[in-house]
């Protein structure tokens, strides 16, 4: 199961301008219809658009900001984003939530004795567990860390097993 994130942000936002463009025109298009004053006067609009060039500035600068736009839109919906719920080996339709899998290795680097706080970034290929703790001599608790979390990894069994990457902090004792 390789599930990818809805690119609803994109889509939204493009539905919204779209939509806003519909809604302008519609109104106007009423306001011309009831013999009332346009918010955009289509006469003065189309005076303005006829004396612009294409070298001038404001239409470079447009057309760059509109291809541009264009581009990032496209890139958006062809390139695949991270995946929402990663493959564990087994049933083909066996996963995990990326958000389940990152609570609960950072509970598992949590539960090592001497931990304080724990921060973990669940990435492709690695997962990096950020340790704090006020232990003045913290041997081995990086290590403990290290094979908590690579124990936990072994029995939710994902596809891709990530590299586990353990950073130690220890503060010194204020008593």
């Amino acid at each position: 199961m390789k599930r990818r994130p809805r690119r609803t942000t994109p889509a939204a936002l493009t539905a919204l301008v779209v939509t806003a463009a519909g809604v302008l025109t519609a109104t106007v298009a009423v306001q011309l219809i009831l013999g009332e004053r346009p918010w955009l006067d289509y006469g003065a609009t189309a005076r303005r658009l006829h004396e612009l060039r294409w070298a001038d500035l404001p239409v470079v600068v447009t057309g760059g900001f509109v291809a541009l736009l264009g581009l990032v839109l496209v890139l958006a919906a062809v390139l695949p984003g991270r995946l929402t719920v990663l493959p564990l080996r087994g049933d083909p339709d066996s996963g995990a939530a990326r958000h389940s899998l990152g609570s609960t290795l950072r509970a598992a680097a949590a539960r090592v004795d001497g931990v304080e706080k724990v921060r973990l970034k669940l990435r492709r290929r690695t997962v990096r567990v950020r340790v704090r703790t006020r232990r003045t001599r913290p041997d081995g608790i990086a290590d403990a860390v290290r094979v908590a979390v690579a124990a936990r990894l072994d029995r939710i069994d994902p596809v891709r097993r990530p590299e586990v990457k353990v950073r130690l902090r220890a503060l010194r004792s204020t008593s």
